[in-house]
């Protein structure tokens, strides 16, 4: 369910008096939405308030299991995040004062009374503010680029340790606590909470940038699951390279942002009514967002002709050609193998290679793809790449080579774990061995 959606419903469940009884076989549904759609942003205001990770996380879930309590009884307040923010708060302080050796001390905590003030303009402005906030906290250069990006998806974004874990392949434990010293880094070292000085800004992007693009391929194509997509993800990665854009409106900035809009664009293309999925080639374009291919390309051209580009503004580029392709046969394919050129100018990319070998096999035919994607197993560690497998079996399969193809396409199996993506290689091998 869409914010928007949800919001209405929200709406038209509560009362003028500011609460409103919802019946039960509604209220846990509206509290797990709530919780998808407003944790993450609760937690960084939290987190502001109180100055500390696990106290703020601590108080969220607090702040939740009230509601679940108060709500049933007395209604939805007219405004749930200020009411969890709030509350969280409080609990936190009861929680500091009963554990009497804690690490925070309570004159760190902001007075009660500042969210009751104003709490429309509190959710609609600082609840902004405090997610840049969080995030440029989450990748500041004092962090490992690894514990950046785990802090980043377990903060920003609520997946948890066990889901991040298998994006990178690695264990639970060994996850967790890669993220238990980045919070004591953080704790030690005093990172500062807050939205860098403008003259520091350009020094800290490329890692915000990267962060904010990680969060947006784990909602576009999740790392593991039954769903090919978390829509929720994918939103709050162009909410906030829309925040970062208002902030610092470089060439890379209107790039990452161009690049998200034009793939968030085949969204609704991706996958049938059953959730499985559907490649490029196969999309029906009609059913495209246009408004936000629109969008995506207007960004893009402005930061091609800013001449100060890089790597995201080239990527957006290539997803602009797709876009404006009425089908893959009309795809200007030597402008994407261009494109790609740019891109391995820039920096060396064994994904990026293997995304151009493709595009010159659409170019001049399967066996120059695999001519080149068989140069990247001798010289890239590809061999954990599911996609590297599934490359090689359709080409291998567009070739007519079906042993080759059949083998290829169980090595792609045998590595990928989404769910939805094994049916659609198996769907693909079966087909193969039914001619």
């Amino acid at each position: 369910m869409s914010h928007s959606v949800q919001q209405a419903k929200m709406n038209r469940l509560t009362a003028r008096g500011g609460f409103a009884v919802t019946p039960l076989e509604h209220f846990s549904e509206i509290i797990n939405q709530l919780y998808r759609s407003e944790s993450r942003r609760v937690l960084a205001t939290l987190i502001r308030l109180l100055g500390d990770f696990n106290l703020a996380e601590d108080a969220l879930h607090d702040a939740f299991r009230a509601a679940m309590e108060e709500w049933q009884k007395k209604g939805i307040p007219a405004n749930p995040r200020a009411w969890l923010v709030s509350t969280g708060r409080f609990k936190a302080i009861d929680r500091i004062r009963r554990l009497a050796k804690s690490d925070t001390p309570l004159d760190s905590i902001e007075e009660p009374g500042s969210l009751d003030d104003d709490p429309a303009q509190q959710d609609e402005e600082s609840l902004q503010d405090d997610q840049l906030r969080l995030i440029f906290t989450c990748c500041h250069p004092a962090l490992s680029p690894e514990a950046r990006s785990a802090m980043t998806l377990r903060e920003v974004c609520g997946l948890t340790t066990e889901e991040i874990a298998r994006a990178y392949f690695i264990t639970p434990a060994s996850l967790a606590q890669r993220i238990v010293r980045a919070k004591s880094k953080i704790k030690e070292a005093k990172i500062p909470y807050k939205v860098p000085e403008l003259r520091e800004l350009p020094e800290r992007l490329h890692t915000v940038l990267q962060v904010i693009y990680l969060v947006f391929n784990e909602g576009y194509s999740a790392s593991s699951g039954d769903s090919v997509t978390r829509v929720d993800l994918s939103d709050e990665a162009i909410r906030l390279g829309r925040l970062l854009l208002d902030l610092l409106p470089t060439a890379e900035v209107r790039g990452l942002l161009a690049l998200m809009l034009l793939h968030e664009s085949r969204r609704t293309a991706r996958t049938d009514p059953q959730g499985d999925l559907i490649l490029l080639e196969d999309h029906d374009r009609s059913r495209w967002n246009q408004d936000l291919i629109r969008e995506g390309i207007v960004l893009v051209e402005a930061a091609l002709h800013s001449g100060q580009f890089g790597t995201y503004t080239l990527q957006a580029a290539i997803a602009a050609v797709h876009a404006e392709a009425k089908s893959v046969e009309q795809t200007d394919w030597p402008q994407i193998v261009a494109l790609y050129d740019r891109l391995l100018d820039l920096g060396p990319s064994p994904v990026i290679r293997l995304n151009r070998a493709v595009a010159v096999a659409m170019r001049e035919g399967p066996a120059a793809g695999l001519a080149l994607i068989d140069c990247l197993g001798r010289e890239d560690d590809l061999t954990g790449y599911y996609w590297f497998f599934a490359a090689k079996a359709d080409l291998y399969r567009r070739q007519g080579n079906t042993e080759a193809a059949d083998a290829a396409y169980q090595r792609a199996l045998d590595l990928t774990q989404l769910e939805p993506e094994r049916r659609y290689l198996q769907k693909r091998r079966n087909e193969l061995r039914e001619k």
